[in-house]
């Protein structure tokens, strides 16, 4: 595949478009023009306190401005406070902090104004505020005793910072705490635990806040975790409880979701738009909730929504106003659910719609300033002039104020001015500046002169013209020094004077001419456009399937400009090549030497040059070598050696060496040829010779730069080409052939068009290509006349007669003669429109669709042109029937040829038609011959609009119909027939009606009740019935029960009456069999559970079926399993269903042949979990109980009976005998358990210690910040909030005993994981 790299056209627009924008507003600097602020600090400035604070403010104009600075709302003389100076030439303020000022001292809000004779511009307010990084507040933490499965919330409450301060959770090992689902931080830096588990014991949770600006990291107290398991809980309570006490904790209890943040079931969010809207939500609950989102009434935003923290945050980038809305967290887990909704409100600060831009105009002309921002709420606009307010400005009467719009009529010199405009609401502000400059100044180019453009052919060409002028100048373009000027389409003229030639071409080359002009002057400048031939691969990389430790080559080829110098760069998998000596880049390939599995992927060889580039990519597949040796039938190896023997001037020789036929004959050699002159690059078929032959006499052509190359063919496919011969240049001749494809045609009345094909560049046989091209009118005696042409393939011959026959011929030639004589074509000129009208119209009726057209030739002079054929226009007039005229639609039929009669079908009855009959040359038609009205006869009509039953009761029903959309003709009645229709779908004997035309409405009286009839209704004219439209209905029921008489054969049928007294036909009762209606079963639906499904369905059939449902497993071949349904319900339970299995069904009729459903498909739900048993619920448990409290109470009873009569258990001195070393009291001189040691206390650690002292964070000393435990640079962090130097402790500290070492970990390693 290959690609072109280049700027894209909406691309080109857009640099257009902002090249336009600065050139608006661009004056020179050596013009008079007011002050422009061109850099400000932001709105919102906070600064280390430890460093020199700079209040940037940076302007331009001319003169150059003055700067002065007002500090909360007062102005702010610098000269009376030595730690602030101005830079030279610029209003940036240098605040000298480090050499003895405070930051604080400078809290405030600064804003700069920048003055000269032509106006005043002032930049935004500027709030600078020192950022602070406080101390944690001391405060005395409890440890937290935990049950196992209960919630908890551990609070950094972090210091209030400037900027707010970002929060982490890390040990005592500065190792980042593990968050999950379960155990996450919230956004307000809390640490939440849905359900605490035994690994959350703990003693060092410690909460860190870092400072961005001051580079700082303040650490909370460690926090202690103590979580209570079921069964040290029981230990626990064993211990504690008296003999008689009986004891047992419950166990760990499942519970549903409860919202630890936010709390209760709604909150509001503010956002404001083009912020990032974070939302959360964490829940409690056992097992851990998961937390899923949406928006009430609405879509997630795509592409701006993301989750964090597992989820529990929603993140939405970019707000906007449609973003607002009510977002819903839900928490669910096995035992429910619990929602919050959180209603969001997107405010906006004020943005721009239309900032206002900057103005230059010549004296008394007119201008706007417009000023339009947006925001929620709506922003107020005010204006103000040189930084002072405009109502209390100096007054300019050539200056209107219309609220967001300055309104400039007849400018003079002093209306130069700065205007500021300011848009507000409650969350922001916006402050532009715009001048208004006033200047008369003739046109000046700012483009260099002489500027050199290169492009690429096919390419777009912009050519710059950037320019200035007071009154803007108008701007025109000129090809050459003294061209015309430049219009038409291939040209696009841009405002701010660029040319864009879209299609660049190398007829496009040369120089230009650009002319800028006002009133006041003119000027012009030269620029030159080169065209360049694009690069191209004309031999891309191919795919290679290559085994393991073999060879493979890429190849690139490539042809470019001559004048550009390419580059070219190879890539594996868009990345460099990997720096291994086994890849070789050669100048047109790339080869990897000992092929390994990892030189798989895809090869990229990118062409570059300073003007365009092309790239080509191929895939390598390494596969493995076959595991044991196999004949391999391949393509053979591309010959070599190649040698030209046997020069002569139209013939030489080629010899080559054929390469290795891979196990398989080589059958031909085929040849190719390149000629270097007219083709590079491309290669052409030459010859084919034997695969026994080595050699080949090849026929040449004058005139060719020859190359060869050889491919070999055996039965597997092509070889690869071989490398090419070398050239051979044959000598010039005149031309062998002439064009083929002669034609002479004309496009005109009077003129003869001659084309032909040219010559191939090999053809032509030496330098100097021509055609001589002749012609002379046939059948006239005149002489040839000649013209000698080049580089083009037609010849237009003006001045001639109108279609009149010529001899044509075109002959080559080149420098050295002519080619041999040519033959002559026959070819006319110009064809004009036909003259004459075709005669003798006449048209004959065949029936009331079909008809036919006669007419009399046009004299073949008057057709002007080669006869194609006649065309015949028609169009109905109006129906007889309706004489309703309506919209005319023509119909044309064209019959080639010269023929003189045709077929026109397709015509509607009883109407009025009207055509006529023109000829058709090849320049378009003749006129019309006279409209000839003819009628065509009565037909069928079409079936009746429509057919409604309606207000059926028990023994009548209303019809009512629409006349024929189609009458074709008079109508003359209508015909009803209908019979009745039984359960067993026979039909009964058929009644015809005969209605009169003007009727629309019948009344059917004396039908049988609750029984269905058949009715078909047509319509008739007197040629015949049409077609007819057919609908069913049912009388209704009688309530009293009474039985219908069944429709059969010897059973009566009781009179019928009419609303109308029709003419009532009777037809003998006969019977037959029809396709039944009914039965049938229709929507089978499932509504499926774990292990059952509910399967209903709809029935239409006779009464008192017995119905069978029968299902199976989907995609399975065994055989249905069949249910009976008892009853004549439409609904059955299937039962004992494997959880999770889809199933196919259907439903069936008893005692109906082959009558079933169509097949429904549905799959039962998953298995759920079973629920943990409760086992202090189970009655064998509470049983089990009961008898164990009896044997104590026993035993109690017992003791207490032999402690009365004097008997001693020796359980106190078998105490006070073998004391328990696990259970000691703590040691009196210290009062610790052994583990840790007091940092004031000398002696050494006892052994067993789990940590070094000068490794633990001490409470005591906990609320220090880290940064005391440094000095100097030693004591700093890095801006990621690494430490750059190891801690260096303030206290000597005796090492301790042990293998262990008492220097502590290094923090730079410790602290890589900080956010």
């Amino acid at each position: 595949m290959m690609k072109k790299m280049s700027m894209s056209t909406s691309k080109t627009s857009l640099v257009l478009f902002l090249c336009q924008i600065i050139s608006a507003l661009d004056v020179p600097l050596d013009l008079s023009q007011p002050p422009t602020i061109t850099q400000q600090s932001p709105k919102d400035y906070i600064v280390d306190p430890r460093e020199n604070i700079v209040i940037q403010c940076e302007a331009k104009g001319k003169p150059p401005p003055s700067f002065s600075w007002t500090r909360n709302g007062t102005h702010f003389d610098i000269d009376k406070d030595a730690q602030v100076t101005m830079k030279p030439n610029s209003g940036t303020l240098v605040i000298n902090i480090m050499n003895g000022g405070k930051a604080e001292a400078y809290e405030g809000v600064y804003q700069c104004t920048a003055r000269n004779e032509r106006g005043a511009a002032v930049s935004n307010n500027i709030v600078i505020r020192p950022s602070r990084s406080p101390l944690w507040t001391k405060e005395k933490l409890e440890p937290n005793h935990v049950r196992e499965g209960d919630s908890l919330v551990l609070h950094c409450r972090p210091p209030v910072g400037l900027p707010p301060p970002i929060i982490f959770w890390m040990d005592n090992a500065f190792q980042r705490l593990p968050q999950s689902e379960r155990v996450s931080q919230g956004l307000n830096g809390d640490l939440y635990f849905s359900n605490v588990q035994p690994e959350d014991t703990r003693e060092d949770y410690i909460c860190y806040a870092r400072f961005n600006h001051t580079q700082t990291i303040q650490q909370k107290q460690p926090i202690s975790v103590k979580v209570f398991s079921m069964d040290s809980l029981n230990d626990t309570i064993a211990a504690n409880l008296s003999d008689t006490d009986i004891y047992g904790a419950k166990p760990v209890t499942e519970r549903q979701p409860v919202l630890l943040t936010p709390t209760g079931s709604t909150s509001t969010k503010v956002e404001l738009r083009g912020n990032v809207l974070l939302l959360e939500c964490i829940a409690a609950g056992l097992p851990t909730p998961v937390i899923r989102w949406i928006k009430e009434g609405g879509e997630l935003p795509a592409n701006r929504t993301f989750f964090e923290n597992f989820k529990k945050t929603l993140k939405i980038i970019d707000v906007s106003e449609a973003d607002s809305g009510n977002y819903k967290c839900i928490a669910r887990n096995a035992l429910g659910s619990v929602h919050h909704v959180i209603s969001v409100t997107v405010k906006a600060a004020p943005y721009w719609i239309t900032a206002p831009r900057n103005l230059v105009l010549s004296p008394g002309e007119d201008g706007t300033l417009i000023c339009r921002a947006n925001g929620s709420p709506k922003p107020s606009i005010s204006w103000l002039a040189n930084g002072v307010p405009i109502a209390i400005a100096p007054e300019d009467p050539s200056r209107k104020v219309d609220g967001d719009t300055i309104i400039f009529s007849h400018v003079q010199e002093r209306s130069s001015a700065v205007y500021q405009c300011n848009a507000s609401n409650e969350y922001g502000y916006l402050l532009a500046n715009a001048f208004v400059n006033v200047l008369a100044e003739p046109p000046r180019i700012l483009t260099p002169a002489n500027k050199l453009y290169q492009v690429i052919a096919d390419s777009p060409a912009l050519l710059d013209c950037a320019y200035f002028g007071s009154p803007k100048p108008e701007i025109e373009w000129f090809k050459g020094v003294k061209g015309s000027i430049l219009r038409g389409n291939e040209y696009v003229f841009h405002d701010n004077g660029t040319l864009e030639i879209p299609v660049a071409q190398k007829s496009n080359a040369g120089t230009y001419t650009c002319v800028a002009r006002n009133e006041l002057g003119k000027i012009q400048n030269e620029v030159q456009l080169e065209i360049k031939d694009p690069t191209m691969i004309i031999k891309q990389p191919e795919y290679k399937v290559i085994q393991r430790y073999g060879q493979v080559s890429f190849e690139c080829i490539i042809k470019h400009d001559s004048t550009l110098l390419p580059t070219v760069t190879w890539l594996k998998d868009n990345d460099e090549l990997p720096d291994d000596e086994r890849f070789l880049v050669g100048k047109d390939n790339l080869t990897i030497m000992n092929v390994t599995d990892k030189d798989d992927g895809t090869y990229t060889c990118i062409v570059n040059t300073t003007l365009d580039s092309v790239s080509a990519s191929a895939v390598l597949t390494v596969v493995a070598a076959p595991p044991t040796p196999a004949i391999i039938y391949a393509r053979p190896n591309p010959p070599f050696d190649l040698e030209l023997t046997g020069q002569l001037e139209r013939s030489i020789d080629l010899s080559w060496i054929p390469g290795d036929e891979n196990n398989s004959p080589i059958t031909s050699f085929v040849v190719e040829f390149e000629d270097a002159l007219h083709e590079p690059g491309v290669w052409r078929y030459q010859t084919e010779v034997p695969g026994t032959q080595t050699m080949a006499q090849l026929k040449l052509s004058p005139y060719v730069n020859y190359s060869f190359r050889v491919i070999a063919v055996n039965r597997i496919g092509r070889s690869q080409p071989s490398e090419p011969s070398e050239q051979y240049l044959t000598k010039s001749a005149s031309p062998d052939e002439n064009p083929a494809n002669v034609q002479g045609i004309g496009s005109e009345p009077d003129n003869l068009v001659i084309t032909w094909e040219p010559l191939k560049g090999f053809q032509s046989n030496g330098p100097g290509l021509q055609y001589k091209v002749s012609w002379r009118q046939k059948d006239v005696d005149d002489e040839w006349t000649s013209v000698i042409v080049a580089n083009v393939s037609k010849y237009i011959v003006s001045g001639t007669p109108t279609f009149v026959p010529y001899e044509v011929k075109v002959q080559a030639l080149n420098d050295l003669g002519y080619a041999p004589e040519p033959s002559e074509v026959i070819g006319h000129s110009g064809e004009d429109l036909p003259m004459v009208a075709p005669g003798n119209v006449q048209v004959h009726v065949i029936n009331s669709t079909l008809a036919k057209v006669h007419w009399d030739p046009v004299p073949l002079k008057s057709v002007r042109g080669h006869l194609q054929g006649y065309k015949v226009y028609y169009w109905k007039v109006q129906s007889l029937s309706r004489r309703s005229r309506r919209h005319i639609e023509k119909k044309i039929l064209t019959f080639r040829g010269n023929k003189t009669f045709g077929m026109l079908p397709g015509l509607e009855p009883y109407s009025s038609y009207k055509l006529n009959v023109r000829v058709v040359n090849g320049k378009g038609e003749g006129p019309a011959s006279p409209d000839k009205v003819f009628k065509t006869p009565e037909g069928v009509p079409s079936s009746p609009s429509f057919l409604k039953i309606t207000n059926p009761t028990l023994d009548s029903l209303t019809l009512e119909w629409g006349s024929p959309t189609h009458p074709n003709g008079v109508l003359t009645s209508y015909t009803l027939k209908f019979q009745p229709i039984n359960n067993t779908h026979e039909l009964g004997p058929l009644v015809e009606i005969r209605i009169p035309a003007n009727e629309s409405s019948l009344i059917l009286k004396n039908l049988n009740y609750s029984t269905r009839y058949k009715f078909y209704f047509n319509a008739q004219t007197s040629v015949g019935s049409g077609s007819q439209i057919t609908e069913e209905a049912v009388t209704i029921m009688d309530e009293a029960g009474i039985l219908r008489p069944a429709v059969g054969a010897g059973k009566g049928y009781s009179e019928i009456l009419f609303a109308t007294s029709p003419v009532m036909h009777t037809v003998r009762p006969t019977f037959y069999k029809v396709q039944p209606l009914y039965p049938r079963i229709r929507n089978v639906t499932t509504a499926a559970a774990e292990t059952y499904a509910n399967i209903s369905w709809e029935y239409e059939g006779p009464d008192h079926a017995n119905f069978y449902v029968e299902y199976g497993v989907a995609g399975s071949k065994e055989d249905w399993k069949k249910e009976i349904v008892n009853g004549s319900r439409s609904f059955f339970v299937l039962k004992g269903l494997t959880p999770g299995t889809a199933y196919k069904v259907r439903v069936g009729a008893e005692g109906l042949s082959g009558f079933r459903s169509s097949e429904d498909v549905f799959e039962t739900g998953p298995a759920m979990a079973s629920r943990q048993v409760d086992i202090a619920t189970q009655g064998w448990f509470i049983g089990l109980m009961c008898a164990v409290a009896l044997l104590i109470l026993i035993l109690l009873i017992v003791c207490f009976i032999r402690r009365n009569k004097g008997g001693k258990y020796p359980v106190k001195e078998k105490e006070d005998a073998h004391a328990d070393p696990e259970i000691q009291p703590m040691k009196e001189d210290d009062g610790t358990f052994g583990e840790y040691s007091d940092a004031e206390d000398h002696k050494p650690l006892k052994k067993g210690s789990r940590t070094p002292s000068d490794r633990t964070v001490k409470k005591e000393d906990s609320d220090d910040s880290l940064v005391d435990y440094g000095e100097g640079v030693n004591g700093q962090f890095n801006e990621d909030g690494s430490f750059i130097g190891q801690y260096s402790g303030k206290k000597e500290k005796e090492p301790a005993e042990g293998n262990e070492s008492s220097e502590a970990p290094s923090p730079v390693n410790a602290m890589n994981s900080f956010v």
